[in-house]
C-alpha cells in the first residue's frame, strides 16, 4: 500500500533501536525522510547509515538526551517544520511502591509525560498552520490495564494520555491527526532488562522467564520491532486522517479489557 507520504519529513525519538528503530525503518520505507535521535552517537549513526543505504532518504541524527530542554532544543533546531513526530523514550525502571521516591517520580513524568507535551507542544503550530500532521506516541499496555512493578511507568504515561485526548481533538480540524501507541511484550533491550527481572526473582534463567512471559500472550510469542513500525507508519499515513486520539494496543491479545 501506497501510504501516501513519501517526501514528508519525521521526527523519531530515541530511534537507533528497539521500537523506535522499527518506526524510523518503516517511515523510511515509505519514502520519509528522518531526523532521528538518541542518546549515544555510535548506535546512532549504525542505524541512519543502515536506513539511508536500504532505502534512500536523507537521514539527520542528533544525538542527545530528548528528555532534556536541551535535547529538545537540539531536535528541533534540526528540524524546524517537521510533518510527523514520533514521541518514545525508554520507559523508568520497575519496583514497588516503597522503592520510588519524590526524584523517581519526577525523572519518570519528565521522561514519558512532560518530553512528549513538549514536543507536541513545540511542532503542533506548525503542522496547523500547513493543514496537515501526524503525531504518534509510543506509551505502553499499561495504559489500558497497569502493571503492578511498572507504577512509575503506570503514572506518567497516563498522564499523557489524558493530555493527548483532549489536544487531539482541539487540532483535528487542522489536519492533524494525534494517536498513542501502546505495545505489549515486544523483543527489544527493554523486554531483556524485564526478563532479567523476573528471572532473579523467580530463581530461574532468563531463557525461562523469556518463555513464561511469551505464554502468557495469546498469540504465544513476543511482538516484533518491524511489525510495530509498521502499524505506525500507517497511522501517520494519509489513509488514517479519520484517527484521532486513539490508544491503539499492540499485545498479542494479552489485553481482554474493552476500555
Amino acid at each position: 500500500m501506497d501510504l501516501g507520504i513519501r517526501g514528508k519529513t519525521a521526527i523519531v525519538c530515541a530511534g537507533s533501536k528497539g521500537l523506535g528503530r522499527g518506526c524510523a525503518e518503516a517511515l523510511a520505507e515509505a519514502g520519509v525522510g528522518l531526523v532521528l535521535n538518541a542518546r549515544s552517537e555510535g548506535p546512532l549513526t549504525q542505524t541512519a547509515e543502515s536506513i539511508r543505504a536500504r532505502f534512500n532518504v536523507p537521514v539527520t541524527t542528533v544525538a542527545c538526551d530528548i528528555t532534556t530542554e536541551a535535547g529538545r532544543d537540539k531536535v528541533l533546531a534540526a528540524c524546524e517544520a517537521p510533518d510527523i513526530l514520533i514521541n518514545n523514550a525508554g520507559g523508568p525502571p520497575p519496583g514497588i511502591w516503597s522503592d520510588w521516591e519524590r526524584e523517581d517520580w519526577l525523572k519518570a513524568v519528565e521522561g514519558n509525560m512532560i518530553t512528549p507535551i513538549m514536543l507536541i507542544k513545540a511542532v503542533l503550530p506548525g503542522m496547523m498552520e500547513r493543514g496537515w500532521g501526524r503525531i504518534v506516541n509510543i506509551t505502553s499496555q499499561a495504559v489500558k490495564a497497569p502493571i503492578a512493578n511498572l507504577g512509575l511507568s503506570n503514572g506518567a504515561r497516563a498522564g499523557l494520555t489524558g493530555y493527548v485526548a483532549g489536544t487531539s481533538r482541539q487540532v483535528a480540524s487542522s489536519g492533524v491527526c494525534i494517536n498513542n501507541l501502546l505495545p505489549g511484550i515486544h523483543a527489544t533491550d527493554r523486554a531483556d532488562a524485564l526478563d532479567s527481572k523476573v528471572a532473579e526473582a523467580a530463581g530461574i534463567s532468563i531463557e525461562e522467564a523469556r518463555a513464561q512471559r511469551a505464554a502468557s500472550v495469546p498469540a504465544g510469542r513476543y511482538g516484533t520491532a518491524e511489525e510495530f513500525g509498521q502499524t505506525c507508519a500507517f497511522l501517520c499515513s494519509q489513509h488514517a486522517g479519520f484517527i484521532i486520539g486513539q490508544n491503539v494496543l499492540l499485545d498479542g491479545g494479552a489485553n481482554s479489557m474493552m476500555l
